[in-house]
């Protein structure tokens, strides 16, 4: 199979960068495993480089894309169309749930970087039917999803993806592996949701509160930062040190507080 470039320009607007090197193609397919039968689904397939590979281990594809002429190239792709269902939209509006058939689905693409943290928070929405996530992100993206506390890259996308997911940071890709080579290293991360988190929520949406009003101001102790929340008792009752600093607290720790914080909001429902 001829790997061309379709004619196609990056575009700026959906932050394209395309992947044009075989040695890391085949390691990043490698990682993923595909097989017959599985339901894999690729979010901005580009110019097919993982596509193609993909699909001649698995036989059959779903991709989300939203520019119309690489949408129109995949339906009209002489190897690829019938092995593919192309589905015409913006990853970010669309419901995953849609695909599932019954088999876990098995969610991977080179996101957009600009999109990245966006599309994977979104995809936390449809949990239930997905069995694993492989996605080339940004290298310091990767790093913030894999951060332990007390180090600076953790933060709110740490907690959010750690309580619900284990993180397995895969392989580093650099800048030349891409035409436009981006100014940034990537990396490869697989996100594999837990039937039972370590850490149960009540609400994600309520960790996500929590976190945001917690990683605001870095510098600043939690009791500062979520001093429209709780008291200083209330933490402590919590086990969480008024005077700490919001990474030094565990996912864990998170986890508690935004569980308190759902009960406090139901009891006065």
């Amino acid at each position: 199979m001829t790997k061309t470039h379709l004619g196609h320009r990056a575009r700026k607007r959906f932050g394209q960068n395309f992947l044009h090197d075989e040695f890391v193609i085949n390691d990043i397919v490698d990682a993923i495993n595909p097989q017959p039968g599985q339901a894999l689904i690729e979010i901005g397939p580009g110019l097919a480089a993982l596509t193609e590979p993909v699909v001649e281990r698995s036989q059959h594809l779903t991709v989300v894309e939203l520019d119309r002429d690489l949408a129109d190239r995949l339906e009209q792709h002489p190897f690829l169309a019938s092995k593919l269902n192309v589905f015409r939209g913006d990853a970010l509006k669309t419901d995953f749930r849609q695909f599932y058939q019954g088999q876990p689905l098995r969610v991977f693409g080179n996101l957009p970087y600009n999109i990245s943290t966006p599309i994977i928070f979104h995809l936390l929405e449809h949990l239930e039917v997905i069995g694993d996530m492989h996605f080339m992100l940004q290298k310091e993206v990767v790093e913030r999803l894999a951060a332990e506390p007390n180090s600076k890259a953790y933060g709110r996308i740490s907690v959010a993806i750690q309580q619900a997911c284990a993180v397995e940071p895969v392989l580093m890709v650099p800048p030349g592996a891409f035409i436009p080579p981006p100014k940034v290293e990537s990396a490869v991360v697989r996100l594999t949701p837990y039937t039972e988190s370590p850490y149960p929520v009540h609400s994600r949406s309520d960790l996500q509160k929590v976190c945001l009003m917690a990683f605001n101001m870095r510098r600043k102790t939690i009791r500062n930062n979520l001093k429209q929340l709780c008291t200083d008792e209330q933490l402590e009752q919590l086990g969480i040190d008024p005077n700490a600093r919001p990474e030094t607290l565990s996912v864990a720790d998170y986890c508690r507080l935004a569980n308190w914080y759902t009960e406090q909001q139901q009891a006065h429902e």
